[in-house]
């Protein structure tokens, strides 16, 4: 495949970019509302950028969105009777052919008897996860103990053949996670403490070991989130001056979230004839549930379940279900597959998140007026042709990556992902939304894309490719579509140079 990125990537980069939009994927739906555990905030895939890596690709999915770090006694373990699971398509086909299944236990000490004191004569169990400062998940002073197993499945998800994922050290096939960050007293270095947790891995199928984390993190997303929802409550002054870009907070940047991060050697997710795979990531429960009215001693012991597997989260390209489609369906999004998105076509093509701008910003006539978006379809569900679009596709939503693009190291990266490279004449090629890497800003690119950048760069000419109808007379903001931002700055979040990239966690205490 061409890795070239042509102008004519750049119309399609900024559809991709609309939707990812003022927000990362943050109690999107009814339903997850109710079990938090299983919301996925945020999907990442990308070329690592580490330093003697280049030849991985690294998978983040995090989950359990909007923690407050001080959250305790019990703090954010993830579900035992869910389970987590990362999708590979790699033939273009809109089906899983790869899929990675976390499941966790969560297990107090001694045998599930927990820490007890002796008070008066009588052994008495202790409320707290912890009776004393904490140095590994197998400390004395640390009463509940997170584990999971990793396994690796090709085919259908449910059907096809599964294999254990092994630590490649020790043969095991089961992982520690690390407790979450409680504050100094506890664990005094967390960083050096969580840094233990990063497994090296064998990967059924796969002759290069790949590296698994899974833990807490800080949220890497920025937005001024409660003024987006608030209908853009921002000058519109602000929101369309290049200089303030960094003028509100980010609202997110003392959240953390649970993550899960892979790292395996880009041949062992494409196939033979494609350089392009696409990813995305769900969260499936039991279909029964049954509340024990007297349950036993023990942990997490009130809920029986039980039945099916039913997928209740999913989340490939960010904020499609928070801002494109309609409340009514977004429960029947998160339980979808992208085989099936076809029934969703009209939240793409006659999308009502220009009309909410146009209102929000109080700015009447400025929404892109050629319907039926019919470009936004085509790329939307395709990815973008000669960057990574599948060679066969099947019209579908998810998270697209060419491997062949060579990833640009971190201070060289473009936050503004493929349309900033074009726009500046650079060569990183390799972000938003050919895949997703930390840092790129989907908030400010969409924002463009939304409100007309798509048609002003497609020309009266069609030179893009996306119909007579999608041209600068169609975007009644004209130049000003590319000068907007949502005045929080994606570069400046703090992350790492190297797996699992996401920051150490903010503590409960300091």
């Amino acid at each position: 495949m061409n890795t070239r990125v042509t102008r004519s990537a750049l119309g399609a980069a900024l559809l991709c970019l609309v939707f990812g939009a003022q927000a990362s994927s943050h109690r999107e739906a009814p339903f997850i509302t109710t079990v938090p555990k299983v919301d996925a905030s945020d999907f990442y895939l990308f070329r690592s950028y580490e330093a003697g890596r280049d030849g991985m690709v690294t998978l983040i999915a995090n989950y359990l969105p909007l923690q407050d770090a001080y959250g305790g006694p019990n703090y954010f373990s993830l579900d035992p009777n869910a389970l987590y699971e990362i999708h590979i398509d790699n033939n273009g086909d809109a089906k899983e052919d790869i899929t990675f299944q976390f499941r966790f236990k969560n297990k107090l000490s001694n045998n599930g008897a927990g820490t007890q004191l002796n008070v008066g004569g009588k052994a008495v169990g202790i409320p707290l996860i912890q009776s004393g400062a904490v140095s590994s998940v197998k400390d004395a002073n640390l009463q509940l103990n997170e584990s999971y197993t990793l396994t690796v499945v090709r085919g259908d998800r449910r059907s096809g053949m599964a294999q254990a994922v092994t630590n490649a050290s020790t043969g095991a096939t089961t992982f520690d996670k690390p407790v979450d960050n409680i504050g100094k007293k506890t664990i005094a270095d967390y960083a050096s403490y969580a840094a233990k947790h990063i497994y090296a891995v064998n990967i059924p199928g796969c002759q290069v070991p790949g590296k698994v984390f899974v833990g807490q993190r800080q949220d890497p997303f920025a937005v001024n989130l409660g003024t987006i929802f608030d209908l853009v409550n921002a000058p519109v002054s602000v929101i369309t001056d290049p200089s303030l870009i960094n003028a509100a907070p980010n609202t997110l940047a003392d959240k953390n979230v649970t993550t899960l991060a892979l790292e395996v050697h880009k041949d062992c997710l494409k196939s033979a004839g494609d350089d392009v795979i696409g990813g995305w990531t769900t969260a499936s429960l039991r279909q029964g549930r049954l509340l024990d009215p007297k349950p036993a001693s023990g942990h997490q012991t009130s809920e029986k379940a039980g039945g099916a597997w039913v997928q209740v989260s999913r989340l490939g390209m960010p904020l499609v279900n928070e801002v494109v489609i309609g409340l009514k369906d977004k429960d029947k999004f998160n339980a979808s597959k992208p085989k099936d998105d076809a029934q969703f076509a009209d939240y793409v093509t006659n999308p009502t998140l220009p009309a909410l701008l146009e209102i929000a910003l109080g700015l009447p006539n400025t929404a892109p007026t050629n319907f039926p978006r019919n470009d936004l379809v085509t790329t939307f569900l395709t990815g973008i042709k000669g960057v990574n679009q599948p060679k066969m596709v099947a019209a579908s939503e998810m998270l697209r990556l060419n491997t062949a693009i060579q990833p640009v190291p971190f201070a060289q990266q473009n936050r503004l992902g493929i349309v900033g490279n074009i726009l500046a004449g650079g060569s990183d090629n390799a972000g938003f939304p050919n895949g997703r890497r930390p840092k790129d800003d989907v908030v400010d690119i969409s924002l463009v894309a939304v409100m007309g950048g798509l048609c002003m760069a497609n020309g009266d000419t069609d030179k893009l490719g996306f119909g007579a109808a999608c041209k600068p007379s169609a975007v009644p903001l004209g130049a000003t579509a590319f000068k907007l931002h949502d005045a929080v700055d994606q570069a400046v979040v703090p992350l790492l140079p190297a797996f699992p990239y996401l920051n150490t966690p903010v503590p409960g205490t300091k």
